[in-house]
């Protein structure tokens, strides 16, 4: 069931006035990290993403190279797992299929919110799932090189990704949770990682958060931390803005 996200951050205070800049980016920093993942709402028109966006790191390029990428929906691609479509997705972690690290933060931001239902993005924070894996369940997936593959969408552009890594690794002193429901090819008998992709998807459809759209609205998440999603939708103007921003 979704929940009403609890890690929200209004541009303006009880009075309708915009919040200082260093308030905002305050509020925003321990929000972040308490609950790894903000929804900033009540934007203005003068807000300027890409600039505050800055400030958590720089721009890491997407597979087809952009840094500042739209999310709408693409023509032939609503009967393929796909970014670009209309359909739902399944839980994930962002980059598992490249090499080196995964981005930190992925950010989304809304230019036009679909009419009708649908379309939310939903996310679940990953420490949830690790909690109900046993301490050997976690060194195994530590110590276990995985092959990870890619999107269906990014193979009919040519994009066949593939990398080796492990579920859970170690980077300055914080932990990557890399996850994938469709794309961890999981050996036969590797208990805790079908365990991981079990429970993963079990407790996603029973706690994620649902952040849904206004203009302007930003979506902002700890990507080492949290798996996300998106519900199915109809309206073709759905367009959101996405940048991801590495460690």
């Amino acid at each position: 069931m979704a929940k009403s996200p609890d890690s929200v951050l209004s541009c303006v205070d009880m009075d309708g006035e915009v919040l200082a800049d260093a308030v905002l980016r305050y509020a925003f920093r321990q929000l972040l990290g308490n609950n790894g993942y903000v929804h900033v709402v009540n934007v203005p028109e003068s807000f300027d993403h890409v600039a505050f966006l800055k400030q958590l790191g720089e721009f890491q390029p997407t597979s087809t190279g952009t840094l500042i990428g739209d999310v709408k929906p693409e023509r032939g691609m609503d009967d393929v797992n796909h970014g670009q479509n209309r359909g739902a997705l399944t839980p994930h972690t962002e980059g598992y299929e490249f090499q080196g690290l995964p981005p930190r933060y992925l950010a989304l931001w809304c230019v036009t919110p679909p009419s009708g239902s649908g379309g939310e993005t939903t996310m679940l924070d990953g420490n949830r799932i690790l909690a109900e894996l046993t301490e050997d369940e976690r060194q195994h997936l530590r110590d276990t090189v995985y092959r990870w593959g890619s999107t269906e969408g990014l193979a009919r552009h040519g994009v066949t990704p593939t990398a080796k890594h492990p579920v859970l690794e170690e980077h300055e002193g914080e932990l990557v949770l890399r996850f994938s429901t469709n794309y961890l090819a999981v050996p036969e008998g590797d208990e805790p990682a079908r365990r991981l992709i079990e429970r993963g998807n079990a407790l996603f459809a029973e706690q994620h958060i649902a952040v849904r759209y206004q203009p302007r609205d930003m979506v902002v998440w700890d990507n080492w931390r949290m798996l996300h999603s998106r519900n199915a939708f109809e309206d073709p103007a759905r367009h959101l803005k996405r940048v991801q921003i590495a460690a």
